[in-house]
Parts: structure tokens; sequence; C-alpha cells
């Protein structure tokens, strides 16, 4: 028998105070639903709720790529005095008197009159990318992912249990039982470990609300959209796991920073892969289009707009490197405590330049280990090319990394190569090295593979040359440090919302 249950999803995903949400939903057997609207950070506010007749709706074969096409059962209003923020849509039905819950999401972008000065932009494109309702994720098969669609279970939501981060807290446990199986007891997507609100940006913003920070939110596709936004703002923030970026988003970002505005990438895997955002619906675009390793296939490949390509930023067909803006890549890092890779590392850094105004208050000193206490070092890490001098780690510059930006503290981390991998290559496929090193020097023999063999998280930071700050934390898992109470991750992360927002 069908699990039967209610999915939705809203639409826009992203609106202004005083606009309209469609939300669009499919009941099964056309049960009523109860809809709970509320802002959650620090804590759940309830803003609006409503039982809503809804209607049992097939989900179309090319869903993931098209779109659900529902209509809309009901419209919600944003309230002009609804703060900027996350707003979680619970939805409920009963069957035979047991609950049956899921959930979708809004964004309520800032008023223009917001006194905030620290801006949040969610990584949407990348819970996008990840999200397999309907079958086809980015991962197994996909090269357009439709943002008109339910998420699937575990993006928006997740219980508490062993398992719950995809990585490995509590080494010498080498394994993914613990996270495969709490996937599987929760019913939850098996790529659901990798993206979400719960996963970072949940965390990180109940910390900083807890803590005093006024913090607005926004969308990725806000960055494309309303530009203007982050103009007004003196901060701008990447939190987790923000691994598909625009053209446009860039743009933005760039010339954010360029002009003297700051940014804080705590987030690791950052703008690896290129992204177009295309088929605009009320004003927002519908469908996020990336090829990845089938970048061949891609109508741009070729052409004049081979710039546009959706394969990796760093991709020598592209030439627009992610370091340029993070002062890092994923290419020059990898993994650290997940599937075979670093599983018993320390989960911390190691502390190269403790005079840093970062590590002020914290009592760090050279050598010492920083985070390990909550893992804030895991799952993806970003890195750059670097030598070292006189024992301290320099960037070589040779892969776009700006010629400011100077390395605080490290942790290694390595890529997934055929042996290693979670869920290894078919044989007529490369291994994920193998392709990263073939994009990036047009070759992935073993020379090559061995230049990104050895990679690391990085703790850096550059200012440009307009006198904007931008700092990395190199790793996906920094907000955890914040959730686990490390004091030191606390203090590190306070400095610099404190200095630069």
């Amino acid at each position: 028998m069908a699990f039967e249950t209610v999915y939705g999803y809203c639409w826009p995903q992203s609106v202004a105070p005083g606009a309209s949400i469609g939300l669009h939903l499919s009941s099964a057997k056309g049960r009523p639903v109860k809809v709970e609207v509320a802002r959650v950070g620090a804590e759940r506010t309830v803003v609006w709720s409503e039982t809503v007749e809804a209607q049992d709706h097939p989900t179309p074969l090319e869903a993931s790529a098209i779109g659900c096409g529902w209509p809309a059962a009901n419209t919600i209003t944003a309230g002009e005095d609804w703060v900027s923020g996350y707003y979680e849509v619970l939805l409920a039905i009963d069957v035979d008197g047991k609950n049956r819950q899921s959930h979708a999401f809004f964004v309520v972008r800032p008023e223009a009159g917001s006194t905030n000065k620290i801006l949040l932009q969610l990584a949407t494109n990348t819970w996008h990318a990840y999200n397999d309702f309907g079958g086809r994720n980015l991962y197994n098969g996909g090269t357009h992912s439709s943002l008109q669609r339910p998420m699937a279970r575990g993006y928006l939501f997740k219980p508490e249990g062993a398992g719950r981060r995809v990585t490995t807290t509590n080494p010498p446990d080498r394994d993914m039982n613990t996270h495969v199986g709490y996937i599987r007891m929760n019913r939850l997507s098996p790529w659901a470990g990798s993206a979400g609100w719960p996963d970072w940006e949940w965390p990180f913003l109940a910390w900083a609300e807890q803590n005093g920070y006024g913090i607005d939110v926004i969308t990725n596709s806000d960055l494309q959209e309303h530009p203007s936004i982050i103009d007004r703002y003196n901060l701008v923030l990447s939190v987790g796991h923000d691994e598909y970026w625009s053209g446009p988003m860039r743009d933005t970002v760039e010339a954010f920073a360029a002009k003297g505005g700051n940014v804080a990438f705590f987030s690791g895997n950052t703008a690896l892969w290129q992204v177009r955002l295309e088929e605009e619906d009320q004003g927002s675009a519908s469908v996020m289009v990336g090829y990845k390793g089938r970048f061949k296939d891609d109508p741009v490949y070729g052409t004049d707009r081979v710039g546009e390509l959706t394969t990796i930023w760093s991709d020598h067909l592209v030439g627009r490197s992610e370091n340029s803006m993070t002062g890092v890549s994923f290419t020059r890092g990898g993994y650290h405590r997940i599937g075979k890779r670093v599983t018993n590392g320390a989960g911390g850094y190691t502390v190269y330049r403790p005079d840093h105004w970062m590590f002020e208050g914290t009592g760090v000193d050279y050598g010492d280990v920083l985070g390990a206490k909550a893992t804030a070092v895991g799952y993806e890490c970003d890195g750059c090319d670097y030598t070292t001098i006189d024992g301290l780690p320099h960037p070589t510059h040779s892969d776009g990394t700006p010629e400011t930006f100077e390395i605080l503290a490290m942790a290694p981390a390595a890529h997934f190569t055929r042996t290693t991998a979670a869920r290894p290559p078919k044989p007529s496929e490369p291994s994920e090295i193998e392709f990263l090193a073939n994009r990036l020097f047009g070759t992935r023999d073993e020379a090559a593979v061995q230049r990104i063999a050895a990679g690391q998280a990085m703790l850096g930071s550059y200012t440009t040359p307009g006198g904007g700050t931008v700092i990395t934390s190199g790793s996906t898992d920094w907000a955890h440090g914040l959730a686990g109470r490390d004091s030191q991750i606390e203090q590190i992360t306070a400095n610099i919302l404190d200095r630069l927002g």
C-alpha cells in the first residue's frame, strides 16, 4: 500500500513583506491539510495557520526537470511586519488517526528600512541540486532541477538521532553505517545528508540570534534577481554547503567586495559548480540548469557563451576559478571524516598564525588544534595551492587565489578516488579526483592527479583593493562548532561579525 501523505511547495520562494505566496499542495485522497507557517531562527514563531482544502494531484514523470504544475490550493500573504527570515510551512493530514507531516518553505526578504547590517544568503541552489523529489537530481542523471516541486524528505526537517550529520563525529568508527541507518530509519532522501536548511544555516542563524545579532535573509537566486539588496549591508554571509552559483550571483558578490563590502564564507565546497537560473515565472527563475560531468551536452558548449558552461568554475574552459572570490577551492581541498577520506582526522584546524585579529580572545597559539571539540572541520573542504616558507603556509597564487590571501589555519582533506568513494564510479567513468584534474589541467594522467591529491581545509582571509575583507572557513561544518558550543569557534565568529558587520 502506498504511503499516504501530503506534499507541497511555495511559489515564489522569496518574497518581499506584503507580497503573496502560492501554496501548491497534493493531499492523499484529497484530505484537508492543516497548514502552519512559522519563522524559524533562535525561536519558532508561528505567523499563520489555517486548514486548507486540497486535491490529490499526480506527480509528473519529468517533475524533477519541469516541475509539478499543481494549482495553488491557497494563497498566503506575507505581513508587512513579517521579519526577514526562513519561513517553515508545516503541512499535516490525518490518515486513519495518524498524523502525517511534510514541510515546505519560503523566504521573506528584508524590507527597505531594515536596520540590520548582516545578510545571510541561503544555499538554496544546493538544496535544489540534491533534491530528488520526482526521481532525478543533478547527481543521478538530471541536468535540469525545477524549483517548482516539493523538497524530498530530509532537506527541510531532520529528526534528532545518531547519524544525523554526514560527517563522522566519533572516530575510529570509519564507515557510513550510522548515517545510512539514520537516513533509512527516518525514510529520508539518500542525498539528504548533503544539503538543506537543518544542516548548517539553521544552527548558524539560531546561534547568531541567541547572541543578539540581527541577520536578514535571502535566497541564492536573490543575488541574481535582486542584486541591489546587498548594497545596504556591511557583511554578506554564506553558510554550510553552498556549492552551486550562477554567473550573475558571482558578479553581485564580487562587485560588493570590490567596492569595500565584507563577505564571510562560513562554508565549504563553495561555488564549485557553475549553474544557470532560467525560465522566469512571476519574476523568479523556476529551473536551475547544471550539466556537470556531461558539460559537453550543455547547449553553450563550443559556442561564444562557453563562459556560462555548467561545469566547475575552475574548468580551464571557463577560466574563472572560485578562488578569485572565496580565496579557496574544493579542487584543492576534498573531504575530512567522510567515507574513506581522512577518516580519523582531528576534526579541527591546526593554527599557524595565531596573532591574526580573528583569534583575539580565543587563547590559541601556534600549533593548537581549533574546533575539534565539535568537529568544526568535516564533510567538504576548500583550500588553495600553497608552499611552505620557514614552516608557514603561503599561497602560490597559481590557481587564482588573491595576492593578499593569508592562510591562518589548516586541516588535511582528500578527494574521492576510485577505491575510496562512498558511491564508486562506474568502470567507464572517471573517479572524482580524475575528473577534477582533467578539468583543471586538461589531462587526468597520474602526474595531474597527484597535483591535487593532498588537499587542505583552509581558514583564511584576504582584503580587496577596495577595502573589503573576505573570510573563508574552508569547511562546510563551521556552524557545527557553534551548535556544539565550542567556545573558540564562537569567539572567532563573534569577532568576525562584530568587526565586519
